[in-house]
C-alpha cells in the first residue's frame, strides 16, 4: 500500500473531505480493519447498512483513491451463481492526511532518515549525505521538459516573477524550517536542483529567495 502523498493534493483533500459522511467513514474504518478483503453483502451486514447504500459508498471511497477493488471467486459456497466472482474492497493506502497549504513532512522524513542511514553507513557527515540523499530525490521527482509542472505538483506554488523566473509561494517544509533553516533550506535547495536537472535545466536555475513568506528559493528562468 502506498500513502496519501502517493495522490494528487487536491485529491487528497476530496479524499479526506468524503469521509465527513457518516455512513462512508463508517464503511472506510471497517475495512481498514478487516484482516482480509470485504465484500459487499459482509459490509452492509456489519454495519446494518442497506446493500445499495454500502455498494455506493465503497465505490465512492474507491474513485477516491481509499480503497481498491478486485474481484475474486467465493471459497467454500455451492449451488448456483457460487463460482460467480465477488467484488471486494480492500485499503489503498497505509494512511490519510490532508494539510491547507501543502505540506510535505512526509518527505523530510524520509529524507533525513535516509541521510541518516547513508552517514552511518559510509562514514560521511549526515550534512552531506542530506544533500546527497536529496538531489537524488529529486531527480526522481523531476518532470524532463516540464520543471513548473512538477514543482506544482510537488506544492511549491510556483508563480511568475517580473524577471522571467518563479516565485516559489508556498514551503512544502514551512514549519521545519522556521525553527531548522540551516538544515531544511539546503536540503530543499539540492531536491530542487535535482528536480530541475531532470528537466533538463541547470542547477543555477535555483537560486536563495529572500520574500517573507515564501519558499527559500527562487527560480531565476525556464528558458
Amino acid at each position: 500500500m502506498g500513502t496519501s502523498s502517493d495522490l494528487p493534493w487536491l485529491r487528497r483533500i476530496a479524499a479526506v473531505a468524503s469521509l465527513g459522511e457518516e455512513n462512508r467513514r463508517a464503511l472506510y474504518e471497517y475495512v481498514v480493519s478487516a484482516r482480509d478483503a470485504v465484500g459487499r453483502d459482509e459490509a452492509a451486514a456489519a454495519l446494518d447498512l442497506p446493500r445499495s447504500t454500502a455498494s455506493f459508498h465503497l465505490d465512492r471511497l474507491v474513485t477516491g483513491g481509499l480503497l481498491r477493488s478486485e474481484f475474486r471467486k467465493p471459497t467454500g459456497k455451492t449451488g448456483p451463481g457460487s463460482g460467480r466472482p465477488s467484488k471486494l474492497y480492500r485499503p489503498a493506502l497505509e494512511e490519510v492526511s490532508a494539510s491547507v497549504p501543502e505540506r510535505n513532512y512526509d518527505l523530510a522524513g524520509e529524507l533525513m532518515a535516509s541521510a541518516i542511514a547513508r552517514s552511518q553507513a559510509e562514514n560521511v557527515p549526515v550534512s552531506r549525505a542530506l544533500l546527497d540523499v536529496a538531489h537524488a530525490s529529486g531527480r526522481e521527482a523531476g518532470r524532463p521538459g516540464d520543471f513548473i509542472g512538477a514543482l506544482s505538483d510537488l506544492g511549491y506554488q510556483p508563480a511568475p516573477d517580473d524577471g522571467g523566473g518563479y516565485l516559489l509561494l508556498n514551503c512544502p517544509f514551512h514549519r521545519l524550517s522556521r525553527n531548522h533553516a540551516d538544515v531544511v533550506c539546503p536540503m530543499n535547495g539540492a531536491f530542487l536542483r535535482g528536480a530541475a536537472e531532470t528537466s533538463g535545466l541547470a542547477a543555477g536555475t535555483v537560486v536563495a529567495g529572500t520574500d517573507p513568506g515564501h519558499c527559500c528559493a527562487r527560480i531565476t528562468s525556464t528558458a
